[in-house]
């Protein structure tokens, strides 16, 4: 591992055995108006397998399998941060993760998660000359397809430049918690909105980096339609003139809701400019390796190459 930076804190590698994931349901099921036009929506998916060990009783626990593909334009830990804006425009998003053990339901503790997703206008660092989004004067054309090709694993691109915005790690806590700033992220032809993530176990953090170890999960991130039309109104977004996905036509995204990483999401309905905050809890199996580098995945039953970063 290798990388420079602000803070303090990834790293990996193995062979694929397929795995099990969790996602924790915070006891809501659909989305809510509150008073003052706040909105809160929370999937779960219908097949508890019990309460969560040491969680409230609202939580509950969730078995699923949600690896799905990293995409062409992961770049292994340059940045080990919390908050990953730096200069780029949007709204804010504050992503709150907890990771767990998929046996037991316990907080995996010391964890380094990878967090990362293009801007506001579809663009991803280390691959502007590469991204294919953008707004009134995209780059490139616009399509979900990976710059090479590639099968459903998708195939990785070496970085074009050296631009970091909208990338992260950071470890997990003693209650498997950790918490990104960043901005809700735009879209590009072919995918729906979405954010990147990698959880890595087994390595060890140093005052500058995270080193060995191995890669236990990689995953997406989802957003329900209903904000991803509310965001679309407000600059940057809204200046977007490249064709949208929405969240039913995904070819990565398997419509399970939480189990399929549809993120619980909160902000205020009139007003989404102010932020947002989103949140999901993800269990995994330590002791499994998955670099989303195969075809090993869950990308959904429509999968196709054209779907992989």
């Amino acid at each position: 591992m290798t990388g420079k930076q602000t803070a303090e804190e990834p790293k990996h590698k193995k062979d694929l055995t397929r795995r099990k994931v969790v996602a924790v349901g915070a006891g809501a099921a659909a989305a809510v108006g509150l008073r003052g036009g706040f909105a809160l929506n929370a999937s779960a998916d219908e097949s508890a397998t019990g309460a969560s060990a040491g969680g409230s009783s609202a939580e509950t626990c969730y078995r699923l399998t949600s690896e799905t593909t990293e995409g062409p334009y992961y770049i292994d830990a340059d940045k080990i941060r919390r908050d990953i804006t730096e200069d780029k425009e949007g709204i804010p998003l504050t992503l709150s993760l907890k990771v767990i053990d998929s046996e037991t339901c316990a907080p995996v503790r010391n964890a380094a998660v990878d967090i990362w997703h293009c801007d506001a206008l579809g663009i991803y660092s280390g691959y502007e000359s590469l991204s294919t989004g953008g707004g009134s004067a995209p780059t490139g054309t616009p399509t979900g397809a990976p710059p090479s090709g590639g099968t459903g694993g998708g195939g990785h691109e070496e970085p074009t430049d050296d631009k970091r915005y909208l990338r992260g790690t950071w470890k997990t806590d003693r209650h498997g918690r950790v918490t990104f700033r960043t901005i809700f992220p735009g879209w590009y032809r072919g995918r729906c909105v979405h954010i990147h993530a990698k959880v890595h176990v087994d390595g060890t953090w140093t005052d500058a980096d995270y080193e060995g170890g191995h890669t236990c999960h990689t995953g997406q991130f989802f957003f329900a339609e209903e904000a991803v039309l509310a965001a679309a109104k407000v600059e940057p977004y809204s200046t977007s003139t490249t064709e949208r996905t929405t969240l039913t036509e995904d070819t990565i995204y398997d419509q399970s809701g939480t189990t399929g990483g549809l993120l619980r999401l909160a902000y205020d309905r009139r007003h989404i400019a102010k932020g947002v905050h989103a949140s999901i809890t993800v269990g995994v199996d330590p002791d499994e390796t998955h670099d989303g580098t195969d075809d090993g995945g869950q990308p959904g039953p429509s999968a196709s190459a054209s779907a992989s970063s």
